[in-house]
């Protein structure tokens, strides 16, 4: 990675149904995110938030399997526009969410620069429900599935790239909470999981040399971490938290790994809900995690 840092504040928590997750992108700048990763050596720019359109009283039920999927594919595209500039100018985009949903536009301006475009996936959950398998009607359970090329012709097509990411170029780490239809759909592409069962059994250092060892090949990486991936004790901040997640130390571990690996060129923190939080515990927690994976060391 270079040492120039283009920060992009989505606001959005139309992806799911609890209010407060547009609140994260304050939040963590509150946290002191920016001034960080200058202490690092860091040029930061921040180019602020998005303007999120609200969907209208008469849009609220349009299709329950596609929740306000009109303002998430405004919201994306305006974010992979962005996202794609600043990858022009040589910078490293860093978006902060919002829900998960807004991957979908991270992932369409970035994979526009690379060939062979590697994604590590932190995250309880797998987010690869499609319109037909969904039982929420969430979007922010479909990002991963979309960029795939799954799902809604509007989100597979988003910014004109389909698919975004190769199965077999996508690492999920941490899941614990898949639905059945996400456990068929991984069996049947074999997109490699390391749910907490293995990272249990093999330890965090073994499961991010296997996932630093499988993505060597890829031209870039790209990192999306839903907070929710962590153990709620250590970020309990999040719309759908699921316990026996991934310790604190476990985090930085794998955050640290990744910075002496020097794959990840581009990151979005997503999942962080102000309301939801204690004394803006999972923010704080965001800010370290970025802390380590921009290569902050303690000696």
């Amino acid at each position: 990675m270079g040492k120039e840092i283009s920060v992009i504040g989505v606001p959005l928590d139309l992806g799911q149904t609890r209010r407060g997750v547009d609140m994260g992108p304050s939040a963590i700048r509150y946290a002191g995110m920016i001034e960080r990763l200058e202490m690092i050596g860091y040029d930061v720019e921040d180019l602020g938030d998005l303007r999120v359109e609200r969907p209208h009283r008469s849009e609220l039920d349009e299709n329950p399997k596609l929740k306000n999927l009109k303002q998430i594919v405004t919201a994306c595209t305006e974010l992979a526009t962005k996202v794609d500039n600043v990858l022009e100018r040589k910078r490293i985009p860093v978006v902060l969410g919002g829900d998960h949903s807004i991957a979908i536009g991270t992932l369409a301006g970035v994979t526009k620069h690379y060939n062979n475009l590697g994604v590590i996936w932190f995250d309880a959950h797998g987010d690869l429900n499609t319109e037909e398998i969904t039982p929420s009607g969430n979007i922010h359970g479909m990002p991963l599935a979309a960029s795939l090329g799954y799902g809604h012709a509007v989100l597979t097509n988003l910014y004109g790239i389909c698919p975004k990411v190769k199965k077999e170029n996508i690492v999920i780490i941490g899941a614990r909470a898949l639905d059945d239809g996400e456990k068929e759909f991984i069996r049947k592409e074999g997109i490699k999981v390391f749910t907490m069962h293995e990272i249990d059994r093999l330890g965090m250092a073994a499961v991010m040399e296997e996932t630093i060892r499988y993505l060597s090949h890829a031209d870039g990486v790209h990192l999306s971490l839903d907070l929710d991936g962590l153990d709620p004790h250590d970020a309990p901040g999040v719309g759908t938290p699921v316990i026996g997640g991934l310790s604190y130390r476990e985090g930085h571990l794998a955050m640290e790994m990744l910075a002496e690996s020097g794959l990840i060129t581009s990151a979005e923190f997503v999942e962080v809900n102000p309301i939801l939080d204690e004394k803006n515990k999972t923010a704080i927690t965001a800010v370290a995690l970025m802390g380590s994976l921009f290569g902050e060391k303690l000696k």
